[in-house]
């Protein structure tokens, strides 16, 4: 059975294969709904009642917005698992998208606690079963050694950016003109554009993209069902009983990450099914992992520290119209749109001449560190006293870290994956993610703006620190993945 790498070299989507701009749409517009609901998330939980908010004190708000960060990012496991072991990626995708719009209709239709319960679960949970097989599926058009596939990645970002960067204009001009439900409903209104296109292009793949690679014995399923029940027991147990509460929710979702990150490298590295080089490349990802993890728990702070940063520092009036607060996450996907073709040009034409991937990694994290060390010169000024250039300066350099990273790490991690683990692998890059955006979100508690100063010095300069010993060890990490880039 032919492959469809092996069946489109086509060069018909900015010469890439044809099928990547079906991959591209529907993650533009998951991505439209994500950043749209997620530019608003944050003010709708802290703004007082009468502002049409719950009322919810700073540091619950961002302890919930991280934890259900993470946990999207968590659950990319279990799409990733259900694509391997049970029914292929392609349909995960398929009914992850369905998920997910029905998540955004509960959030508009569900007034209160109800609808962000039942909508940020059933959004979660969609989003980590498309976002890891979107990636596997990116990655199955290019054949091994196929040079084009950074570049593929970068462009299948641009997707992602695309969506994010009108998701939050459009929800938070929505929110500020109608209220937030009406900002809820157009994210619902994005997601079914997204559903519908991807319906008529998914054809487009071949038979392999639902072939199981490590398929599940049938004496197997019902145990793994008690498993699944007996986990959804147990949280509803652990929240009745007020182990699990709002305040606490981002720390106990890093635990849960935790547990998982060194479950899943244990499974993988002690499986019979990877070969020597394999268990090496493995190995390789641990250091790669981390630094993902300390990338993102900066800059997933966008919708914690960053959104607070936004609405009570920052000057976002222009001739008596004051800016959606929302609109500020629309920054970095304009950088990101800008800059991803240049990064995807730089990286074909230089093709195996560029830096590896570990020195990528190392330059996104010290970037990532820099750009918190420029919030320090207007650290510690009157409320909303920051110009909006300083800020935009500041996502100016979060947007090159992030090219320098973020892609990258997709397409390594389906560089690195074992032919028995491919989307798990994918599945693990995203872990990183899940944990740094929980740690952004438990980190927000420890922001103040009367003493910004000091949290912007420590978090960054860790970082920065993180890098440089990143850079230092990138020989032997690259010795590691026994001649993958």
């Amino acid at each position: 059975m032919s492959t469809t790498a092996e069946r489109d070299q086509s060069s018909g989507f900015f010469g890439h294969p044809r099928a990547l701009a079906h991959l591209f749409g529907v993650e533009m517009w998951e991505r439209f709904s994500f950043y749209g609901m997620q530019g608003i998330l944050t003010i709708y939980l802290y703004y007082r009642a009468a502002d049409g908010g719950l009322g919810l004190s700073e540091g619950t708000a961002t302890s919930i917005v991280g934890a259900y960060g993470g946990l999207v990012y968590l659950s990319t496991i279990v799409g990733a698992w259900v694509a391997d072991r049970l029914v292929g990626s392609e349909r995960v995708l398929f009914a992850s998208a369905v998920l997910i719009m029905f998540g955004h209709v509960a959030l508009a239709l569900l007034p209160g606690f109800a609808g962000v319960g039942v909508g940020l679960a059933a959004v979660a949970l969609g989003s980590g079963g498309l976002k890891a097989n979107a990636t596997a599926l990116v990655g199955s058009l290019y054949a091994e050694g196929d040079e084009r596939r950074d570049a593929g990645f970068s462009l299948f970002y641009l997707g992602v950016n695309l969506g994010a960067f009108v998701g939050p204009l459009l929800t938070g001009l929505a929110q500020e003109e109608l209220g937030f439900h009406f900002g809820f409903g157009l994210a619902a209104v994005g997601m079914a554009a997204g559903l519908t296109q991807y319906w008529f292009g998914r054809r487009k793949f071949g038979p392999e993209v639902n072939v199981v690679p490590n398929p599940l014995p049938s004496a197997r399923r019902l145990p793994v069902v008690g498993i699944a029940a007996a986990v959804v027991v147990a949280v509803v147990v652990l929240v009745l009983t007020g182990v699990i509460r709002p305040a606490n929710l981002a720390n106990v979702v890093i635990v849960v990450i935790v547990v998982a990150s060194v479950g899943y490298f244990a499974v993988i590295l002690s499986s019979r099914r990877i070969s020597r080089v394999e268990r090496r490349r493995v190995v390789a990802f641990i250091p790669m992992f981390l630094a993902s993890f300390v990338f993102f728990a900066l800059f997933q702070q966008q919708f914690t520290v960053v959104a607070i940063y936004v609405d009570q520092r920052v000057d976002r009036t222009f001739f008596g119209w004051e800016m959606p607060v929302s609109w500020a996450n629309s920054i970095n996907p304009v950088f990101v749109i800008l800059l991803a073709g240049v990064f995807a040009a730089v990286w074909t034409r230089l093709g195996p001449r560029q830096p590896s991937s570990p020195v990528k990694f190392a330059l996104g994290t010290v970037l990532m560190g820099l750009a918190f060390l420029l919030f320090l010169p207007t650290a510690g000024g009157a409320a909303n006293s920051t110009p909006l250039l300083v800020l935009v300066v500041i996502l100016l350099v979060f947007s090159v870290a992030e090219l320098l990273l973020s892609p990258v790490g997709l397409s390594l991690s389906t560089k690195l994956a074992p032919e028995a683990f491919h989307t798990q692998m994918v599945a693990l890059n995203f872990l990183s993610i899940a944990l740094g955006t929980a740690t952004a979100g438990s980190l927000a508690k420890y922001y103040d703006a009367d003493h910004e100063a000091v949290y912007f010095t420590a978090v960054g300069g860790a970082a920065v620190l993180f890098g440089v010993l990143l850079a230092l060890a990138s020989r032997p990490i690259r010795r590691l993945m026994s001649g993958v880039h």
